[in-house]
């Protein structure tokens, strides 16, 4: 996975910067369960139709950044 050359910084969902970008055009999973590099995906429709994920690390996600940290609730 890389990062479009247009891709926004940062994460215009949730705001935080991210790992990777991918596009999808085309029928989708998600499991982040127990995931060792990923720790959430933001998902924005772009003109397509397609799907742009922003890949979210355990790191950038973590307790470090009380404002965007996961807490599970």
């Amino acid at each position: 996975m890389d990062v479009p050359a247009d891709a926004p910084h940062p994460c215009p969902v949730c705001e935080t910067v991210y790992d990777s970008v991918s596009v999808h055009d085309a029928g989708l999973l998600v499991n982040l369960l127990d995931n060792a590099r990923y720790r959430r995906v933001c998902f924005e429709p772009v003109p397509g139709p397609r799907v742009r994920f922003y890949h979210h690390t355990h790191e950038q996600v973590g307790a470090t950044d009380e404002r965007t940290a996961d807490t599970g609730d």
